[in-house]
């Protein structure tokens, strides 16, 4: 898949940290040609954000950005240009000399600005079908099953599930033993998030200041979202409207916070945003290929922190006795 090079070369970007400082506001002027690009491509994302609830999930440039987008709320038609027009810009800037990361920078700008002209289309009545509309917006298709592949993975369920019900029946019964207590929820999920921060600074430096907010909310589409709120902060919130089984507290604790979202994000912030400049990196458009690299890193994020025998032994010793389990 063409987006992997791209994905590990952000995966770097995750090994150092340095000082917090200012978030630079780059100047058209004085960038360099990409920089102009990407100071045009946030506020293309801000302003699809206006048609578009939801669609910038994190953005924490600088704010009079924002307020120029809601004052304008410019039209989707006029959005639909200025996107094929700053993918035009990209294609046309030579980045052959340049180091890689900036060769890396040129594809990330390409591809997002492709994601966001796919959306505008979408928003103005376009549909595609699944495979073009990931392909579109995540620059990914999902993998082929074929109905024998489905069939040996159910049967194997099947004979690790006992009794004779339906599957679907025997998996929820079994699942429903190991539902958290809602009063014991807070405190087996902020030690499995303490054991995913200790195991993840045991291996890599976390910015100084780093930090996050823990919420159980109600009425949310989601069982779990982490909002980052820039300055290496965010928001991790729990839908408690859901039964909360046992095995989304590790899921929690390293998708959503270590090493996964927040120091993910926290990372990209100090190295791309603060020390090169890289103003695209401060806005995040939900339904874009970053979206792919951002969920795919933190699903193999529970791996690294918790491989699975450690993971098993953590959770038997530690959470299983403050769940009551």
């Amino acid at each position: 898949m063409k987006s992997l090079p791209l994905a590990a070369a952000f995966s770097v970007i995750l090994l150092a940290c340095a000082p917090q400082g200012p978030v630079p506001t780059p100047s058209p002027e004085t960038n360099d040609a990409l920089g102009v690009v990407a100071r045009r491509y946030v506020s293309l994302v801000l302003g699809v954000g206006q048609h578009d609830e939801g669609y910038v999930d994190a953005y924490y440039g600088p704010p009079e950005w924002q307020t120029a987008a809601a004052a304008r709320r410019v039209p989707l038609d006029q959005l639909a240009a200025e996107a094929a027009a700053l993918q035009a810009l990209v294609a046309a800037v030579d980045v052959s000399g340049a180091e890689e990361m900036v060769r890396l920078r040129k594809e990330y700008l390409h591809k997002q600005l492709g994601a966001v002209g796919t959306r505008i289309a979408m928003l103005r009545g376009t549909r595609f079908t699944f495979d073009e509309e990931s392909k579109a917006l995540y620059d990914a298709v999902s993998p082929r099953m074929s109905e024998s592949d489905r069939r040996a993975i159910l049967d194997s369920l099947s004979a690790a599930v006992p009794g004779s019900a339906p599957l679907a029946e025997r998996l929820e019964a079994f699942r429903r033993q190991f539902i958290i207590p809602p009063e014991r929820v807070d405190a087996v999920f902020r030690a499995a998030i303490a054991e995913a921060k200790r195991r993840t600074a045991a291996r890599m430096t976390l910015p100084p200041l780093e930090a996050f907010a823990l919420e159980f909310v109600k009425d949310k589409p989601w069982s779990g979202y982490n909002w980052y709120k820039g300055n290496a902060q965010s928001l991790i919130q729990i839908n408690t409207d859901l039964p909360i089984f046992i095995d989304r507290a590790i899921d929690v604790g390293a998708h959503e916070a270590y090493p996964g979202h927040h120091l993910y994000n926290a990372l990209l912030e100090q190295r791309l945003v603060r020390d090169r400049g890289w103003v695209e990196f401060s806005v995040y458009p939900l339904f874009s290929p970053q979206s792919l690299i951002a969920e795919g890193s933190a699903n193999y994020g529970v791996e690294v922190a918790f491989p699975f025998a450690e993971r098993m032994e953590f959770e038997k010793r530690v959470l299983f006795p403050l769940a009551g389990l």
